[in-house]
């Protein structure tokens, strides 16, 4: 059974959202499930700081032992931190996926988007 922290929030493709004390900044990242679907990850193509990103739309891209997925980016807004530890050590993803395997943070222009809760996002999971 995946781990699906209550705090946070999700989307239907497997990513999931935190927010930050600045309520226009949100971390992101994938979930344990995604991880664990994945196998290990042996690089991650991470947005850039100061790109702009769009829900929905492809802000990057995880490659494992198994295949490549593509990261959606849950939020509209820009990038104004990455991950950078991910660069030499993207098992990090693997092993702490909603700590150390963070990989962006994103300043969001308006109103952040319905995601879904833990509960949603279990039952999406199950």
């Amino acid at each position: 059974m995946s781990l699906i922290p209550t705090e946070l929030s999700y989307t239907k493709e497997h990513e999931w959202v935190a927010p930050s004390s600045d309520q226009k900044i949100f971390r992101i990242g994938i979930t344990d499930f995604a991880q664990a679907a994945l196998g290990d990850i042996v690089y991650i193509q991470m947005p850039k700081v100061g790109e702009s990103v769009t829900a929905g739309s492809i802000c990057g891209e995880v490659e494992s032992t198994k295949s490549v997925s593509e990261i959606y980016s849950p939020l509209s807004g820009k990038v104004v931190a990455i991950n950078a530890n991910l660069e030499s050590a993207p098992e990090s993803i693997n092993s702490d996926p909603y700590g150390l395997g963070w990989i962006a943070d994103i300043q969001i222009d308006g109103e952040a988007p319905e995601l879904l809760s833990a509960a949603e996002y279990t039952n999406l999971t199950a």
